[in-house]
């Protein structure tokens, strides 16, 4: 899950399968991270079945957050989070991991990066939590 506006990356699962559980374990991470924070949070998904499976819809109101979906055919809403697996896909190499738990750990590792170390142009060349924090300044003055 990323922000929109800053485009960080504000919580993340791998997991060996696509079950239902994945989404769920990832707004739980969000939850966590965020807190009270989430509601009146907008989460916009493409039209998985993950997404709208009523467990996760009632999850997201449960915490207050409010679900956006774009119209089939409609890609240009999930074009920042596919901008972001497309880098995940040529930045990181994870050809010498030998197990699942060494994958899960450079994906950890390139968040990270991602979020704090990697400048970005059309942020002021800022990194994404630098822009974030850039922002959340500018919304005090």
């Amino acid at each position: 899950m990323k922000d929109f506006a800053s485009s960080e990356a504000l919580a993340w699962k791998v997991s060996r399968t696509l079950e239902h559980g994945l989404v769920l374990d990832t707004i739980e991470t969000l939850k966590e991270r965020l807190g009270e924070r989430m509601k009146d949070f907008v989460l916009h998904s493409d039209q998985g079945w993950h997404y709208t499976h009523p467990m996760y819809r009632a999850k997201l109101a449960e915490l207050g957050m409010v679900q956006s979906m774009s119209r089939k055919g409609n890609c240009i809403d999930n074009a920042k989070t596919e901008t972001f697996f497309g880098h995940i896909k040529d930045e990181l190499d994870i050809s010498g991991c030998d197990t699942f738990e060494e994958i899960v750990h450079k994906i950890d590792e390139f968040v990270y990066y991602y979020n704090n170390m990697r400048h970005m142009w059309s942020k002021h060349k800022m990194t994404p939590v630098q822009y974030r924090s850039h922002l959340v300044s500018s919304a005090v003055c």
